[in-house]
């Protein structure tokens, strides 16, 4: 199993003393996601200053982006590193797209996605061959790249597309249209076997591709310590984020898988109601526990290879400043054995 591990989430200057540090440990692909700040810098950044680690994002919103500058970036960085390039494409949800990217009126994510998708792949198609292989469709259009503009081929595969996904519909183009899916940290494995997988593999069906064919990230949200007894606190703050996520309406399904559709809405209400500070307060400690893959250093392999065994990578994020290299290194090469 590969091994996850997150950059990018501090000042930008501190990127290359990251990787560094992340790829000493033993992680085999290095991500970055897009809150606070924006991805494309650190992602060239991270690659510039990478030796040998797959060099990816979790995820970068797509729809602000033109599908060929994204296509452009990736297939730049991806001759630079050799092949080691993976680009994670999220879509945010309606709110954000309008509000905060405003990226114009808002339309039916997942057939926009698998577009995007397909028209990078037509792009990068024209660069490799020099002849234009045009694509159409109803939000995106690439029918013109004159050889001025064509960024000319590479000797190495084209750069990995993963798609980020939590509803059914976005989880079958994934499974049309890209290389690996990372499900959203607002999951569970029961949501995982019951909707993620077997509609990962109705979309690849839906090509003629084979399932196997698709890497698939663990998602979910994991709470590490040195013993049981500091867990409940690791608990508690991640049940944070379980409230924040399970108050926006897209997620709602996965709370469905579980019974817990009242909690949904009443999260929800607060939010908007602007009671984010209360909301954690509502949410059991039981229904954490279903979302967080939970453990010791000496227990934690086990816990991901019953939780997350589907998975063809996993990402272990922990708080460098505070743990022992030697400590979390062998934790890395026992997960890497699963």
């Amino acid at each position: 199993m590969k091994i996850v591990g997150r950059y990018g989430e501090g000042l930008l200057e501190a990127v290359p003393h990251e990787i560094a540090r992340l790829e000493r440990l033993g992680y085999n692909v290095l991500s970055t996601g897009e809150l606070k700040n924006e991805a494309t810098m650190r992602w060239t950044l991270a690659a510039h200053a990478s030796n040998r680690a797959e060099i990816g994002m979790s995820v970068m919103i797509a729809f602000p982006r033109s599908p060929f500058v994204t296509a452009q970036m990736a297939w730049e960085l991806q001759r630079m590193t050799g092949g080691r390039i993976s680009i994670g494409l999220g879509s945010q949800v309606k709110g954000h797209n309008e509000r905060r990217f405003s990226t114009g009126k808002w339309t039916a994510p997942a057939k926009r996605m698998e577009e995007y998708v397909r028209m990078m792949r037509a792009v990068w198609e024209t660069f490799q061959t020099g002849e234009l292989v045009p694509f159409e469709g109803d939000h995106y259009q690439f029918t013109l790249c004159p050889p001025a503009f064509n960024a000319g081929p590479i000797e190495v595969p084209f750069p990995k597309i993963f798609l980020a996904a939590v509803q059914p519909g976005m989880t079958r183009v994934a499974g049309r249209v890209a290389d690996g899916l990372l499900p959203h940290s607002f999951t569970t494995p029961m949501y995982v076997q019951e909707v993620t997988l077997p509609n990962l593999a109705e979309g690849a069906r839906q090509v003629g591709r084979d399932v196997s064919d698709i890497e698939i990230s663990a998602g979910g949200m994991m709470a590490i310590a040195e013993s049981e007894g500091e867990l409940v606190d690791k608990l508690l703050k991640i049940r944070e984020r379980v409230a924040f996520y399970g108050s926006t309406r897209s997620y709602q399904k996965v709370f469905e898988v579980h019974g817990q559709e009242d909690l949904g809405r009443k999260l929800h209400e607060m939010s908007v109601t602007n009671r984010w500070d209360e909301m954690p307060g509502i949410v059991p400690l039981e229904v954490v526990q279903e979302f967080t893959t939970t453990g010791t250093f000496d227990s934690l392999p086990g816990e991901i290879a019953e939780r997350q065994g589907y998975a063809d990578r996993v990402s272990i994020d922990v708080n460098l400043d505070s743990t022992n290299e030697d400590q979390l290194s062998d934790l890395i090469r026992r997960v890497q054995a699963i």
